[in-house]
């Protein structure tokens, strides 16, 4: 993209932005090439600082700046810090590239043999990684995605982790001391937010209809799944496989949340049923441990009754 495009996409996704200093010509393009971009990787600056602008245009000694393209600030505004290439990426992993570009799987980042600068975007975002983004961070940070995405017709499977690249002992973007972020997840939110533009696109005006028809008979609404005691969180992990799956999905569709579904639901425990119930757990106002994405017993009540 050039400057202007990635201004117009922001505005598409009607993302907050500030633009710092000649960030349009600010980069390091006269250190090597930088293009063909192939993704998205997200970091964390190690800091909690309010004003992080400086740090990331000027860089600290021995990594000059621009350390990335974009800036994430707590309140969830985009700065646009540089232009080109940037000192954010480093040395990676060449299998997890070549899988970012056709779009695959992660493999095991294991090596370090690869320019990560020349090929990612990158989006520094300001917290210390020892716990959660803002909520505010964290729903700009999807639309930032999803922006970078849409414009490339990409998929959420060109966003990684600065952690699954290869540089040594990364781990961000974090949650906890150590600890990255499920990155499946963020990808699965990421594929959500891609598909609301699509949605919110007016539809075209009907025509008139030259003589009048027959009202068509209303379909009955469809009967709602029957109420049952909530199983236990055992039936909602990775690899579960039961009919509890199944009822949960079906009644998620019920009350609105069928868009994250292009299969099923059910019966297998998937990262969709699981961005579903965070969606819907966030839709009830709760946050952290509480919007998981993992059904309990008030969950499961709210769903049901």
């Amino acid at each position: 993209m050039t400057p202007a495009q990635i201004v117009a996409q922001l505005k598409k996704f009607d993302i907050p932005f500030a633009e710092y200093k000649d960030w349009e010509k600010h980069n390091r393009n006269h250190k090597g090439p930088w293009g063909p971009v192939h993704g998205l990787m997200v970091h964390h600056t190690g800091s909690d600082s309010k004003d992080q602008r400086e740090l990331l245009y000027k860089g600290v000694n021995g990594l000059p700046g621009p350390l990335s393209q974009f800036g994430l600030g707590q309140d969830g505004t985009v700065h646009l810090i540089g232009w080109g290439r940037a000192n954010h990426a480093g040395l990676g992993d060449d299998d997890v590239l070549h899988a970012v570009k056709e779009e695959l799987t992660l493999p095991e980042d294991n090596e370090s043999n690869t320019d990560g600068n020349r090929h990612f975007y990158g989006v520094e975002i300001w917290y210390s990684g020892a716990h959660a983004m803002t909520d505010a961070q964290y729903a700009t940070l999807r639309k930032l995605a999803a922006a970078i995405c849409d414009f490339h017709d990409w998929t959420e499977k060109s966003v990684i982790g600065h952690g699954e690249w290869g540089s040594p002992g990364k781990w961000d973007p974090g949650h906890k001391p150590g600890q990255m972020m499920d990155m499946d997840d963020v990808r699965a939110d990421i594929k959500a937010t891609l598909a609301k533009p699509a949605e919110d696109k007016p539809k075209p005006p009907s025509k008139p209809a030259t003589s009048p028809k027959p009202p068509k008979p209303v379909k009955p609404a469809p009967k709602p799944v029957k109420a049952v005691t909530f199983p236990g969180r055992g039936y909602f992990r990775p690899g579960a496989h039961n009919k509890y799956v199944t009822q949960l999905g079906q009644q998620l569709v019920r009350r609105g949340y069928g868009h994250f579904y292009s299969k099923g639901p059910g019966p297998t425990w998937t990262a969709v049923d699981r961005a579903a119930v965070k969606a819907f757990q966030k839709a009830q106002g709760w946050t952290g441990a509480n919007a998981d994405g993992y059904p309990g017993p008030e969950t499961w009540k709210r769903l049901f009754y």
